[in-house]
């Protein structure tokens, strides 16, 4: 088995790290329309808490608006209420069974708290990277120890596992930055 091969385990377990953060920051609302201010919204229809892109379609018409098609006229309250009380600061209006949800510009004061959510964000990303290489570096003193590898090898793997770690903390840095960029974009 190469070196690579046994790290590719905690490679992965980074990569999905810094998917997990792109997904957190693409939730962010940075002042124009994005279906995706709307995916962590859940409703309470039909005895259960269901996620709103189960029950209904979301597009952004134009960049000030959200258009919400609820596929069920019985649960539009239900959805409207949900979106308001998603703590997105979003104010929703029926109209038949779509639900229009302007997006309203953000203050300077609202941008610098979504900054500080993104970099949060991050921080925990890159928390979970470090405690990954933590793991990968424990798995490799077990090699040493099981005899699997010699002390050479074990230096080897060692560098390997911290220029991974370098590789998608520069990564988790990258994506901040730009989300930060944007956000504070007027």
């Amino acid at each position: 088995m190469s070196f690579d091969a046994r790290l590719n385990p905690f490679q992965h377990k980074m990569a999905l790290s810094v998917e997990a953060l792109s997904k957190e920051l693409s939730g962010i609302r940075v002042g124009r329309a994005s279906v995706t201010i709307l995916e962590p919204v859940k409703v309470e229809a039909h005895g259960a808490v269901i996620p709103l892109n189960q029950l209904a379609s979301v597009s952004a018409p134009d960049a000030r608006m959200l258009s919400v098609n609820v596929w069920d006229k019985g649960i539009v309250k239900a959805v409207e209420k949900a979106i308001r009380e998603c703590g997105a600061n979003l104010n929703p209006t029926i109209d038949g069974q779509v639900i229009r949800v302007p997006i309203p510009p953000l203050s300077e004061e609202r941008r610098q708290e979504l900054s500080k959510l993104a970099a949060k964000y991050a921080e925990e990303s890159k928390i979970a990277i470090r405690n990954i290489r933590r793991d990968a570096m424990d798995f490799v003193k077990q090699l040493e120890k099981n005899g699997e590898i010699g002390e050479d090898g074990m230096r080897k793997l060692s560098d390997a596992v911290q220029e991974l770690t370098n590789d998608f903390s520069k990564q988790v840095d990258t994506l901040l930055a730009a989300r930060q960029k944007e956000i504070m974009q007027i």
